[in-house]
């Protein structure tokens, strides 16, 4: 028997999804199957069979979110012993080996929660599971005997504190304490005050969720600052509209202005290479500067956002940027993209000017040290030298990640970025 496990099928996934089983209990399975769609933080994914055998249980519903290496299936391969499965993914993820689904390590990179510690303030030994229990139902782990591995408590040892009636805190006498809500009140006055503005509860989907923590933790945790800056596109547009001109007559695809700013804001990283950067952690002495110009793209699709990346874009071609680009978002529309095709990215570009926004901020997309946020393009009366004429301008604001970016090192960034889109044939040179 062999225990199948919840992969990890990206680089930022802690846990993920059961969207369609195509598999039944029961059924045949042979290698390279697809046993089961995952959703994860960024896309819905196959997940393949590595082994043969008949599928004999699904342990976990589709709909449900289970952290990575938790079982979610056994599968019979003529074996009477269980043989736990690597939790090795189809579409290039990170093998991982499994682990009990009460003892789950934290997932890699993931900050795992703080050991609780007794009143003599030694420390606790809990997985993961169990610091979640605890939280949720305010357990006192002091009173558990762990029995796992070096005395680490695991899910079994805190089922006699989950059947304990709920202690009830009596607070001092010189303090006043406001009458408890009856529940049967409190719930209908919340559902007054619902009926009053017409709400109706939404499921968040898998993805929305994760979407929501991870970029939740990248505005508290990263000291975000922002830099604006205005560029006279007017060349850009001339530029993009006579190669358009050509390239449809000799039966090319097209190129757009996203396009050409991919390229541009590649060759601003290579001639500033510290943007392309990332922080590590707190204690440690080093930053990571990249080598490799990797561009994430980001698509607000149906199922909603997600950063396919283009990588070594300073080495492309406008042309084979805009055939790469719109391939990655078509794949985003349908669900379809890979884990490697979502992931290594260095610096992130997010374009609405599209939907007729003049100019924004983003979050920035971790582990990366900037994002590109660009605004639109509008007709603006410019005075160039003693005449006022009609230009196209183009706002666009970085942010940057100060624990590695100072501000004069941002506002040359984008000084250079301006340099490039005003002199748009060095972008193609």
């Amino acid at each position: 028997m062999i225990e199948i496990t919840m992969p990890r099928l990206s680089d930022t996934m802690t846990e993920g999804a059961i969207a369609v089983w195509h598999k039944q209990p029961g059924d045949r399975v042979e290698v390279g199957d697809i046993l089961v769609e995952i959703e994860t933080d960024k896309a819905t994914m196959d997940y393949e069979a590595y082994d043969a055998g008949t599928l004999s249980k699904q342990l976990v519903s589709e709909g449900e979110q289970v952290l990575i290496g938790a079982p979610i299936a056994l599968l019979d391969d003529g074996r009477a012993t269980l043989v736990p499965e690597p939790a090795v993914a189809s579409l290039g993820a990170v093998p991982i080996a499994a682990a009990p689904a009460a003892d789950l390590a934290p997932a890699k990179g993931a900050p795992a929660p703080a050991s609780p510690v007794t009143e003599e303030g030694a420390r606790l030994f809990a997985s993961p599971l169990v610091r979640k229990l605890a939280r949720e139902n305010h357990l006192d782990l002091s009173q558990v005997h762990g029995t796992g591995p070096g005395g680490r408590i695991i899910r079994a040892d805190t089922v006699g504190l989950l059947e304990q009636e709920p202690v009830t805190v009596v607070a001092p006498a010189s303090r006043a304490v406001a009458a408890p809500v009856p529940a049967a009140a409190a719930t209908g006055a919340v559902a007054a005050t619902e009926d009053k503005r017409g709400s109706e509860a939404v499921a968040l989907s898998s993805m929305r969720r994760i979407i929501a923590r991870r970029l939740g933790e990248s505005a508290r945790t990263i000291p975000h600052f922002y830099v604006t800056a205005t560029a006279d596109a007017e060349n850009l547009v001339l530029l993009r509209t006579d190669l358009n001109v050509q390239l449809v007559a000799a039966d090319r695809p097209k190129v757009s202005v996203n396009d050409l700013l991919i390229r541009a804001s590649a060759l601003a990283l290579r001639e500033h290479p510290l943007v392309n950067a990332s922080y590590i952690d707190d204690a440690s002495g080093e930053m990571l500067v990249h080598h490799r110009i990797n561009v994430g793209v980001a698509v607000a699709g149906a199922v909603g956002l997600v950063v396919p990346v283009i990588e070594d874009a300073d080495q492309k071609t406008v042309s084979q940027l805009g055939t790469e680009a719109k391939a990655l978002v078509a794949l985003a529309n349908t669900k379809k993209l890979t884990a490697a095709q979502m992931s290594g990215g260095t610096f992130t570009i997010s374009n609405l000017g599209m939907f007729g926004v003049d100019q924004f901020t983003a979050i920035i997309n971790p582990p990366e040290g900037a994002i590109l946020a660009v605004g639109g393009m509008s007709l603006e009366a410019v005075v160039v030298g003693e005449e006022i004429l009609p230009r196209h301008r183009m706002t666009y604001t970085l942010s940057a990640d100060h624990r590695i970016i100072d501000g004069a090192l941002a506002a040359q960034f984008l000084q250079t970025l301006t340099r490039l889109i005003e002199n748009p044939w060095t972008i193609l040179a």
